[in-house]
């Protein structure tokens, strides 16, 4: 796309970009330039336009659109193949039909809006309209089945950096919940198509609450968004970005063992049950311990009062703080 392309060669440039060389970088007329120049404005980007100097990139709006997310990503792979959806039901659900019809690995899946959001255990996940990030990545790892839950950790660790360098002290409730000052901020959906000894695919659909400044009273008090905790609005775009560059860096370590073993130390580092009590919500039987952080296949290492230690799989249970949420 023509635009995604300027605002690419904008974003670059720290100073003017001339129209001749944007011309000549895009192969088309100073007509087709100032065109594109106007669709932006019209957007809402603030483009200072200098006779003799040319063009300047003084602003952005928050607003998603392939070209506003496509002209911020570094990555190789990870989000390059990118369907935008302004309203959708499930970004999951669309992932899963462009995974069935061929859609590559990396294939980035975007919303500004979902009506049928879901989160674990068939859980709703509330999702207004132009305030939070819905996006579900597709991936298509050659390992076996029952190393893919692990995949959801990794993009946990890539969420909570991401947060972490817009300046808020985050961490992770294992397995894959990202906490900013105790409440939840961001939850990670992992599914998978697989064989008994063959993976399909995996999607991992993120949610995360941005700039959301209201929320319903049934999660008021264990939910809350980084424009709340910051003070100030957060550009979703860029945040998006920043995720999609650390998780195509993680997952490259994963995919070198197959397992979290190169990444346990960063892992830990941002676990926030970590030599914490923890209640843990087992089908077979609730017991209590303290977590003693994860193994090299994400799971839980939790310390029995007795001494005895268990080890705890993600997809089974959940782990709830003693006194609370974390």
């Amino acid at each position: 796309m023509r635009k995604t392309e300027v605002l690419t060669l904008l974003r670059e440039k720290e100073d003017y970009l001339s129209g001749q060389e944007l011309c000549g970088r895009l192969g088309v007329s100073r007509t087709a330039v100032w065109k594109i120049i106007n669709q932006l404005k019209e957007e809402g980007y603030e483009i200072e336009a200098v006779q003799n100097k040319g063009y300047r990139l003084l602003a952005s709006p928050d607003v998603l659109g392939e070209s506003e997310i496509a002209s911020r990503l570094h990555t190789k792979w990870a989000g390059r193949n990118l369907i935008f959806r302004p309203v959708t039901g499930s970004t999951n659900t669309d992932a899963k039909k462009a995974a069935e019809e061929g859609a590559p690995a990396g294939t980035l899946v975007v919303a500004e809006q979902q009506e049928a959001g879901r989160g674990r255990r068939g859980r709703g996940w509330f999702s207004p309209e132009g305030s939070n990030l819905y996006f579900t990545l597709l991936l298509r790892p050659d390992c076996a089945p029952d190393a893919a839950s692990m995949v959801t950790l990794v993009m946990a660790l890539a969420a909570a950096e991401a947060v972490r360098k817009q300046g808020l002290d985050a961490g992770i409730k294992w397995p894959n919940d990202i906490v900013v000052s105790g409440k939840k901020v961001c939850g990670i959906l992992t599914e998978m198509s697989a064989e008994p000894d063959y993976i399909h695919y995996v999607v991992i659909g993120t949610g995360m609450n941005v700039n959301q400044m209201d929320f319903p009273e049934e999660i008021a008090r264990t939910a809350t968004s980084l424009r709340k905790e910051k003070g100030e609005r957060i550009v979703r775009a860029a945040l998006l970005a920043d995720v999609m560059e650390r998780f195509e860096s993680a997952y490259e370590t994963f995919c070198s063992t197959w397992d979290l073993s190169g990444l346990l130390a960063e892992y830990e580092r941002l676990l926030l049950n970590k030599d914490s009590r923890v209640r843990v919500l087992d089908p077979k039987g609730e017991f209590e311990g303290t977590a003693r952080g994860i193994n090299a296949k994400g799971e839980l290492i939790v310390e029995r009062p007795d001494g005895r230690t268990e080890y705890v799989y993600a997809g089974e249970v959940s782990v709830r703080g003693v006194y609370g949420y974390v």
